[in-house]
């Protein structure tokens, strides 16, 4: 792997509108949770009977709030009779890293070392909202979707 290259992960998701803030919630706390780096103390959430790890750190609950409150309307405001809207959320991870100036230039002018943020990771949640009103059409929709095999 090119050592420039960031890992990029794509989470393709296929939700029911009345659930699409609790799935989305539940992602972003367990990718936070496996990336969040300071000592702390885990929570849970429970989420389509699943258990997922949280990082109770108030702050990062707002965020994460704030950011699916943002999707979910614009989900909703997008939203067709059939369902169907699309809507994508990226979380980058970024770090600082010292960066020097070339040559003489820098240290004349005082400008010979400046942070610089480096993005080490990405991870693109792609939201596609569905309201199959039918057993048939809850298959139709999960083929469409390439989610169950033909």
């Amino acid at each position: 792997m090119d050592p420039r290259k960031r890992p990029e992960y794509v989470l393709e998701v296929l939700a029911d509108p009345t659930c699409v803030k609790d799935i989305v919630r539940g992602i972003l706390h367990t990718i936070f949770f496996h990336r969040y780096f300071p000592p702390m103390r885990p929570s849970s959430l429970e989420v389509l009977d699943l258990t997922l790890p949280v990082v109770a750190d108030p702050e990062l609950e707002t965020l994460i709030e704030t950011r699916v409150g943002q999707l979910v309307r614009q989900l909703s405001s997008t939203s067709s009779s059939t369902g169907g809207s699309r809507g994508e959320l990226d979380v980058r991870f970024y770090e600082k890293r010292r960066r020097k100036a070339s040559g003489l230039g820098g240290w004349l002018t005082g400008t010979g070392k400046s942070d610089d943020e480096v993005c080490w990771e990405v991870w693109k949640l792609k939201i596609t909202l569905t309201t199959p009103r039918t057993e048939t059409g809850k298959t139709a929709c999960l083929r469409r979707y390439s989610l169950i095999d033909s």
